[in-house]
């Protein structure tokens, strides 16, 4: 006999961290003592899914897309949650799954608290009592967003708040304040000297190579803050991390907060807002650079910018790295141009020094690879089709069977309406009409789930054949080729190229 499966769900954010009963330890507890009074509790699986500080606006956590993964795979026959809120404060997304999704895999869903089991609310939504809960939990979350950001922009305003992390050339005081870091600020410092006699920032990345200087990266990385993989940096700092520096008005004491907005509340997506719109506070903490310097900078630096430059547009662009360091390469527009590796410009003795790619040649080189790989992987077969008429009658035929069933089982309780048969009579026909149509149900549910494999398989076929037909026309390569078929190129040093394929099953 197949056990059945009851899934718990557990969910705590920052915010729930405040209160004993929200903890995973209660909300384990709560569920736990629930199942233990099921009568489905003798013969089933309980698995547990825990998102551990993860916000309920929005179904972007792990656990929960798990969950809802194994659902679809009809791997689950029961949900239980503490709250409509454990599972999502989104009124909407939580709506679909518990009215939609849920019931169209035959999965119950439980929230003890709301008691609410999905089970005795068949063929309705649980009425506005539910909905208004839904509400309720989306509305909350949304004014503790807003009470939070408050609190924070005023911080803000009164020079309180700053970040945890400070920038390079600062550290924490005792007092949790930003001072100069005596380590860093000095080279912070001399890139503002370099930058000020009229250098570009890769000349200035050259002398900082020359000198032995650590990047940021390989700092922290040194003094346990690895936020990133330094691995590939070497000593070699970049042009667009000198850059920065050499913009950031911190280092001049301003402090400047609040750049960025969220889009929307649960979102991790934001927008960069208009300047007037920043908190800047003067004189926040002791400079490194003083303004003077600063504005010479900024004055120079300005004299490398091009404002009305045009964004060109190639086959390859941001697709073409170098097989040594794994750093994009730089596609330098010349009369012939080509790309070369920026990432050793200050290593005299690196290998990447030796990758260097015609833009001409790389493109050829790469449409011939790929005509090839056709060739040899991909034949075109004459006939492709997948046949779907035969799914396409069965689901026809379910179809009517349970239209018919439908009727009868109808037909069944108007005869009890009537009194044309006793209400033991009806009971026990009508569990006959409702096993045979849960057969049917999951019959039909089966020869679907199969129609649809075909049709995406046929979908597949046809996907290839026309990418198949389109580079095998093709006499030049292109943007949207390679945008469709090439995740990236990797040049090495003896003119060698490796190709990473987007469409991971196109080639199998």
């Amino acid at each position: 006999m197949q056990k059945y499966v009851i899934a718990l769900y557990i969910r705590l954010s920052l915010e729930d961290y405040k209160y004993d009963s929200m903890s995973i330890e209660n909300q384990h507890l709560a569920l736990n003592e629930f199942v233990s009074s099921m009568p489905e509790s003798a013969n089933a699986e309980v698995l547990e899914f825990i998102d551990n500080g993860y916000s309920g606006t929005n179904f972007e956590r792990p656990k929960v897309q798990e969950l809802i993964e194994m659902v679809r795979a009809n791997k689950i026959d029961c949900i239980i949650v503490k709250d409509f809120s454990r599972f999502g404060r989104n009124s909407i997304e939580t709506g679909y799954f518990i009215e939609r999704v849920f019931p169209l895999f035959h999965t119950r869903f439980i929230s003890i608290n709301d008691d609410f089991d999905s089970d005795q609310h068949k063929g309705d939504t649980g009425g506005m009592d539910v909905a208004f809960k839904y509400l309720i939990s989306e509305y909350y979350s949304r004014d503790m967003s807003i009470k939070t950001k408050s609190a924070k922009y005023a911080k803000m305003q009164r020079g309180e708040y700053q970040s945890k992390v400070c920038p390079y050339g600062y550290r924490k005081s005792a007092d949790g304040r930003m001072e100069p870091n005596p380590e860093t600020a000095a080279v912070v410092q001399l890139i503002f000297q370099l930058a000020a006699t009229g250098i570009g920032a890769a000349a200035v990345t050259r002398e900082l190579f020359k000198q032995g200087i650590p990047t940021p990266g390989e700092y922290k990385a040194a003094h346990g803050q690895q936020y990133h993989d330094v691995s590939r940096s070497r000593g070699r700092w970049s042009s667009s991390t000198v850059l920065r520096i050499l913009e950031d008005e911190r280092y001049i004491g301003s402090y400047v907060i609040g750049r960025r907005a969220v889009i929307e509340v649960g979102s991790t997506r934001s927008r960069k807002k208009d300047r007037d719109k920043w908190f800047i506070i003067p004189d926040h903490h002791p400079a490194i650079v003083d303004k003077e310097l600063f504005e010479k900078v900024q004055a120079v630096q300005r004299r490398f910018s091009l404002p009305t430059k045009k964004t060109r547009e190639y086959p390859l662009k941001g697709k073409v790295y170098c097989g040594c360091c794994d750093h994009a390469l730089s596609r330098i527009a010349q009369k012939r141009p080509f790309y070369m590796c920026r990432h050793s410009t200050a290593d005299v003795n690196s290998r990447c020094r030796d990758v260097r790619a015609d833009v001409a040649g790389l493109e050829e080189a790469v449409l011939l690879t790929l005509k090839k790989q056709l060739e040899i992987l991909l034949p075109v077969h004459k006939d492709g089709t997948i046949h779907l008429e035969a799914t396409a009658a069965k689901c026809s035929e379910y179809e009517k069977q349970l239209e018919a069933l439908k009727d009868q089982k109808q037909a069944l309780f108007e005869r009890y309406l009537l009194g044309q048969i006793e209400l033991d009579t009806y009971k026990s026909e009508k569990a006959v009409y409702d096993a045979e149509i849960l057969k049917v149900k999951n019959a039909y549910a089966a020869v679907t789930a199969q129609a649809k494999l075909k049709r995406e398989e046929q979908a597949r076929q046809s996907s290839r054949q026309e990418i198949a037909h389109s580079i095998a026309e093709a006499d030049v390569l292109t943007s949207e080729l390679t945008d469709l078929l090439i995740e990236k190129v990797y040049v090495f040093p003896d003119n060698r190229i490796e190709i990473v394929y987007k469409v991971h099953d196109l080639f199998e």
